[in-house]
């Protein structure tokens, strides 16, 4: 009997750009995986900015779709000349300028620059709202305050989401959750807010270089479900430069990787959470009313349907541990027992099982670039030890999994502390968590809240963006959080751990050395 052929038009498409790999996801309109591809890449420090070549994104885009419709033809005997719906997304922040022409003014500026301080302090204390570093409207009060070159020729400000978004359709828009961190949503939960934005402007009107208003510059805000434009012919072409791809194929609103993550974890009903674990981590908590508070340590962003969301956003994550791993692959491979890679996170993840922080005496830092939710401008990874403790595989890398959460856990600490905030759930998704068992029994102990991790956690942003583009196609009236309850995540396998108390109290102790021993980071970066 002949397999049926697959109905191009019944899959959706989409595309994540995060700090370390691009990926692409074919999914039916169950969420089920048909294909995937992906291409590697990492972030440069250019002249003190970290950043992404235009060249590497667009090579970037084309190798993970090309591995895609490679998969796709291998598993389906069938060319991918269409789908029935496109989702991009990226990772979240940062600042992309045009000119009139579409033209980059400027590298484009990652969420991991910390250059922003000054601009931060100054919106925070005139919105009355935490405007973080990463923010993109912080990074153009920035360059406008710094009397930047490309100042006067700004057409348009948008996100790496946002640009991919405006090269595949000619349509300058983002979904409501990506638009949280480019400027504050106001009240309505679904455009910016129209009084800081006239706020903002008056703050900038003596600046001789600017001759736009914040509002003209900034996209267009679109729901998740919305209509955001059709693949255009050059769009096809960049995406698919072999011509196969043909135009006219709906795209959804762009979004940014906090917003694909709560998706991929049917984390959007309020009450219930997220954990996003990878080059950087942050926890996103849906509310049940907007929180309109200053806190610091606190971005204020929503979900793509809207609903608003508490976010800890840490700046490092898993980098650092993965640079570990690296030395003990190398270790393994200098003395002929080479282990593959997930095996071996695998066997030293396990080791971290083994004993407590309390009798490690190991502290390990992480970072890598500097970190506002902690007060670090800079960062410098660091494990130090007592004297006198056993140094030991598993106290060092227990040390290595603990801070891995230590700073998100830390912002997420001070939001219960301000607030009465309640998380009746979390869910996690990310590589890390793709080792059963201690990563996510340890982040359940970092926040005292149970934490589940479904089968479908390593899928990560690019399925979430797929369910979003197949939300914009089948949604059937029905709102996101219904859509996700009863067509992709009835009857999902997940498993949820909660920590012992004795747990808990082990992860709280160390986090208070974590956070008593930053000023050891500030020092490191003075000399190092």
């Amino acid at each position: 009997m002949s397999t049926p052929t697959l109905d191009l038009t019944r899959t959706a498409l989409g595309i994540e750009l995060g700090s370390t790999r691009i990926k692409a996801v074919l999914t039916d309109p169950s969420g089920t995986v048909l294909a995937t591809g992906g291409h590697d890449w990492e972030n440069s420090l250019v002249d003190g900015i970290w950043t992404y070549s235009l060249d590497g994104i667009i090579t970037g885009i084309q190798a993970a779709y090309a591995a895609l419709a490679a998969d796709l033809r291998t598993t389906h005997a069938i060319e991918l000349a269409t789908t029935g719906a496109i989702g991009v997304s990226a990772m979240m922040h940062g600042y992309v300028a045009l000119d009139a022409d579409g033209n980059l003014l400027t590298r484009f500026r990652t969420w991991r620059n910390t250059m922003t301080a000054s601009s931060s302090r100054t919106l925070s204390q005139r919105f009355g709202l935490n405007i973080p570093q990463r923010w993109t409207v912080s990074h153009l009060h920035h360059a406008v305050t710094g009397h930047e070159a490309h100042v006067p020729s700004i057409d348009r400000v948008t996100t790496l989401a946002g640009y991919v978004h405006w090269r595949l359709t000619g349509r300058h828009v983002l979904g409501v959750g990506e638009a949280s961190g480019v400027f504050p949503i106001g009240p309505d939960n679904r455009s910016f807010d129209t009084t800081m934005l006239e706020a903002f402007d008056d703050l900038i009107a003596a600046e001789p270089a600017v001759t736009w208003s914040l509002r003209d510059v900034l996209p267009d805000v679109a729901l998740a479900g919305q209509e955001a434009g059709t693949l255009t012919a050059e769009g096809a072409a960049l995406l698919d430069p072999t011509g196969v791809l043909h135009p006219g194929v709906p795209l959804c609103p762009p979004e940014g990787d906090a917003g694909t993550g709560m998706v991929a974890t049917n984390a959007v009903r309020p009450r219930t959470g997220n954990v996003s674990a990878g080059t950087s981590a942050f926890a996103m908590i849906v509310l049940e009313e907007p929180l309109r508070t200053l806190i610091e340590e606190i971005d204020l962003v929503a979900t793509p349907s809207g609903a608003p969301v508490a976010m800890a956003h840490a700046n490092t994550c898993t980098s650092d541990l993965n640079a570990w791993v690296e030395v003990f692959s190398q270790f393994a491979q200098v003395i002929g027992a080479p282990v593959e890679r997930g095996a071996l996170f695998d066997i030293l993840l396990g080791a971290a099982a083994e004993g407590s922080m309390d009798e490690a005496g190991v502290m390990s830092y992480n970072f890598l670039s500097g970190d506002a939710l902690v007060g670090l401008s800079e960062g410098r990874p660091l494990t130090v030890r007592r004297p006198e403790a056993r140094f030991s595989l598993a106290g060092l890398m227990r040390s290595h999994l603990f801070a891995l959460f230590a700073a998100m856990a830390h912002g997420v600490r001070i939001l219960r502390g301000a607030t009465n905030v309640r998380i009746d759930s979390m869910h996690a998704h990310g590589g890390i968590f793709t080792t059963p068992g201690i990563p996510q029994r340890t982040l359940a102990a970092a926040f005292d809240t149970p934490v589940s991790v479904a089968a479908t956690a390593s899928e990560g942003g690019a399925w979430g963006m797929a369910l979003l583009a197949g939300y914009r196609l089948w949604s059937q009236g029905r709102s996101l959080e219904d859509y996700l309850d009863e067509a992709v995540f009835a009857g999902a396998q997940e498993v949820t751990i909660e920590a012992t108390p004795e747990e808990v109290a082990e992860y709280a102790r160390y986090l208070d050395r974590f956070v008593g021993g930053l000023p050891l980071q500030r020092t490191a970066v003075e000399v190092c």
